[in-house]
């Protein structure tokens, strides 16, 4: 699907889940900067800007080239941006976690910092919590409640633990900065599930079907609508408060 030539980088890319969009001619010298990996095509259109390329999740045997590719180039830093589920009862939907490591398993790692400390700065009320990743989702509040119990997380989401694994394999700095969609006493609907399809769009006719099949839920899934776009406009808000690759260049 996708090419991984020596202009890779150099150009937006006309097809796939990579964006770079640099237009402001001010910035030019401070391209190539910031990988964001996001999970949901609608994050994707949120996290593109100057000196940022935007990875989706449904690339995700790509990315191993993607980094590799990307820290040759010059690109310096890794970032996990969009929405999260919540596990510690305390945070709502809309609510900031900038992780201070992201937790795999029995692995942990430490998020950047310097990188942490200016998102936290920028992004006010935020929690500086660690965020757990997982390869599948969180939908039961029982299970969200048993994974912060094991292991102490504020949130959890499908993309940092890659994003942590790819910052370790390439020597790029990382961070991770989520919004939390569903609270942990929420459950997760099965139509929402189904509506997230293999390359991060939304698959209406999924949602439909299995409102029909199980129409209870109606109630509930209105209401992860109404968390969603909430969610949204946060991811919206806070991307312009952010800038220019991710508030990396602030520091680095």
């Amino acid at each position: 699907m996708y090419s991984f030539g020596a202009t890779l980088l150099e150009r937006p890319p006309a097809v796939g889940g990579f964006t770079d969009r640099a237009a402001d001619p001010a910035l030019e010298s401070q391209r190539h900067i910031v990988i964001a990996l996001v999970g949901m095509a609608f994050e994707a259109k949120i996290a593109a800007g100057p000196g940022v390329l935007v990875v989706c999740r449904n690339a995700r045997s790509e990315l191993e080239s993607v980094a590799e590719c990307a820290a040759r180039q010059g690109y310096r830093g890794i970032i996990s941006f969009g929405v999260a589920g919540g596990l510690d009862s305390r945070l709502r939907t809309g609510d900031w976690v900038v992780a201070s490591a992201v937790l795999e398993s029995q692995i942990t790692r430490a998020t950047d910092a310097a990188w942490s400390s200016r998102l936290l700065s920028v992004i006010s009320g935020a929690s500086h919590a660690p965020i757990v990743g997982v390869d599948a989702p969180v939908a039961e509040p029982t299970m969200k409640r048993e994974l912060h119990r094991t292991t102490g997380a504020a949130a959890v989401d499908m993309e940092s633990h890659v994003v942590a694994r790819l910052a370790a394999a390439h020597g790029l700095a990382f961070a991770a900065v989520r919004v939390i969609i569903d609270p942990a006493d929420r459950r997760v609907p099965s139509a929402a599930l189904l509506g997230m399809a293999a390359d991060g769009s939304a698959d209406i006719w999924a949602v439909l079907r299995d409102l029909v099949a199980r129409p209870s839920q109606l109630s509930l899934l209105i209401r992860t609508a109404v968390d969603a776009f909430a969610a949204r406009a946060e991811l919206l808000r806070v991307r312009r408060l952010l800038g220019p690759h991710f508030s990396f260049a602030d520091f680095a």
